[in-house]
């Protein structure tokens, strides 16, 4: 448990520092996510984006799990 506290921690750090380079890959406004826009407000679901994140979390947590 403590080894995957201290992972996370420093995927976040990482993902932090990191901030500038990733909003330049328009993550949030992918092709497949789901923008509606009204009158009274909109609605957005970023399924591509989720999708994306997930997998790379995956693979993050499968190498760390190997060592």
């Amino acid at each position: 448990m403590q080894k995957l506290l201290i992972i996370g921690g420093l995927c976040l750090v990482i993902a932090g520092l990191a901030w500038p380079l990733l909003s330049r890959l328009n993550l949030g406004r992918l092709p497949g996510d789901i923008v509606i826009q009204g009158e009274q407000g909109g609605f957005y679901f970023p399924i591509m984006t989720c999708i994306i994140v997930s997998v790379v979390l995956s693979l993050i947590f499968w190498i760390a799990g190997r060592f």
